[in-house]
């Protein structure tokens, strides 16, 4: 996946990550975190579906002009 590049443009080492997760983890609670996690996917899914649907009315246009040029 992109984290090595994530890590890279960050600068971030271990000793970093884990000082991050565990203020994360005080900050937030264990059954706290799920939640969000939950959340944060819901929110990428809906993001790459108003994407696609995005993608697919530029396409519309496209492909009704190809069927015209077709008859």
């Amino acid at each position: 996946m992109e984290l090595n590049g994530i890590l890279a443009l960050f600068n971030l080492g271990t000793g970093e990550i884990i000082a991050i997760v565990l203020v994360v983890l005080l900050l937030f609670g264990g059954k706290k975190i799920p939640e969000l996690m939950r959340g944060l996917g819901k929110g990428v899914k809906s993001f790459k579906q108003g994407m696609n649907e995005m993608e697919d009315e530029l396409k519309k246009p496209i492909e009704e002009l190809d069927d015209k040029k077709e008859k």
